[in-house]
């Protein structure tokens, strides 16, 4: 038995016990009972000595909470997010978890095969009105094996983003709308030392909104089988048109990994390129850096799909090790409110309730455009290793990029083996 899968079957039995005598010990009603209890949080709001969302967070929903259940005293722990999975993996196995964890997206499969978070779908007899309320792409992060480990906390996505002056040079009018659209604007920027596009990586994050808004898919809707859609004729055709922008100069060599390659972050002010995908924390970073650029924001462009991002972001989820589990889950429901989500959308922080959209584009009108993107947005392959199908994609897109083996090939090669990851589901 591999190591991991040891960790697991250890984890599975310890976290079952701890829930049985937890919910017994509790009796499911801490949260409205008199009896003071502290449950512990974690997170990374303050993740790169941005304190402005664990400030508000201590500060102000923190108190706002307690005050509303003065039996219940919330302890928030801020991990660097860098450290935050390794200290996750290190206490579930030592069965040292928080109550409550405010983890990346892409975590939430991962620690609910090991068995250490609860299924919120079973556990809450809200949960189905509570997701019924967010975005569908957000919420589908929290799914395993047919139970919602989670609820979603917070998100982004991913939009086109350009400039005037590079939709100058295009001789464009508005940001380009379709595929069609952006092989034209190639065309008319070839001469010019402006290329068309760039990104950082071809890994799931990068190369998902193309794959989907050109009609294709990297697996089936039940994630069983990757042969047959990342091959597929629609996705083949996808990637083809990228392959062929990139040898033709037109998408910057940063895509393939390319270290000396301008960054999208100074390189769309820069005017090095006339567009990106990236999501809504770049207006801070330009505010700072480039004072005077001013980024125009538009749907990732269509193509026989429709415009489809990809969402990022954080779940919330409750760990089996806790022994408060009610009065953790009013905390949940508490990271559900108005008051609570909207007070974070000035850090930065989308939405996750769709019902408050309206509200937050009102409070930062050039979220419009994120927040319509949601809409349509996809979660990337909610499984333990997403990790390895970001490398999968890289390892074999970056030959056909560079012209070593054909686009079908790369694709049917990236294929088999997440066939191998979803095959130990």
């Amino acid at each position: 038995m591999k190591r991991s899968r040891l960790i697991a079957a250890t984890a599975v039995a310890a976290s079952l016990a701890l829930v049985a005598t937890g919910c017994a010990a509790t009796g499911g009603d801490e949260g409205s009972s008199d009896e003071p209890v502290t449950i512990t949080f974690w997170g990374s709001y303050g993740n790169g000595g941005n304190s402005a969302q664990q400030d508000v967070l201590n500060d102000t929903l923190i108190p706002a909470f307690e005050a509303e259940h003065p039996n219940i005293t919330v302890q928030y722990v801020d991990v660097p997010y860098d450290d935050l999975l390794q200290k996750l993996t290190t206490s579930a196995a030592g069965d040292e978890l928080p109550d409550l964890v405010r983890a990346d997206l892409g975590w939430v499969p991962k620690f609910a095969d090991l068995g250490v978070l609860v299924p919120l779908s079973q556990a809450m007899p809200d949960f189905q009105e509570l997701a019924d309320a967010t975005f569908p792409g957000v919420l589908s992060t929290n799914l395993w094996k047919g139970d919602y480990y989670g609820l979603p906390l917070d998100t982004n996505t991913r939009v086109l983003i350009t400039s005037q002056a590079a939709l100058d040079a295009a001789g464009l009018d508005a940001p380009p709308a379709t595929f069609a659209d952006l092989e034209k604007a190639a065309g008319t920027l070839e001469g010019t030392g402006i290329s068309l596009f760039a990104d950082g990586g071809l890994g799931a994050w990068n190369i998902s909104p193309w794959i989907w808004s050109g009609g294709g898919a990297i697996t089936d809707d039940d994630m069983t089988t990757a042969s047959g859609y990342l091959d597929g004729a629609k996705t083949v055709a996808t990637v083809q048109m990228l392959v062929d922008l990139y040898q033709a100069g037109q998408i910057s060599t940063g895509i393939t990994g390319n270290a000396g390659a301008t960054s999208t972050a100074e390189g769309l002010p820069g005017n090095n390129y006339a567009t990106i995908f990236d999501g809504p924390w770049m207006n801070g970073i330009w505010a700072d850096q480039f004072p005077d650029f001013q980024p125009i924001y538009a749907p990732i462009p269509a193509g026989d799909g429709g415009s489809v991002s990809v969402v990022g972001g954080e779940d919330i989820v409750l760990t089996a090790s806790s022994k408060h589990q009610e009065a953790a889950m009013e905390f949940i429901r508490f990271t559900q409110t108005e008051q609570f989500q909207m007070a974070l959308v000035p850090t930065g922080q989308l939405t996750v309730i769709k019902d408050f959209g309206d509200e937050q584009v009102a409070t930062v009108p050039y979220l419009k455009v994120f927040t319509d993107q949601l809409a349509t947005a996809k979660a990337r392959l909610a499984i333990p290793q997403g990790s390895e199908v970001d490398t999968i994609l890289n390892e074999e897109l970056v030959p056909a990029f560079e012209g070593t083996v054909t686009v079908k090939e790369a694709l049917g090669n990236a294929a088999k083996r997440i066939d191998e990851l979803l095959a130990e589901q």
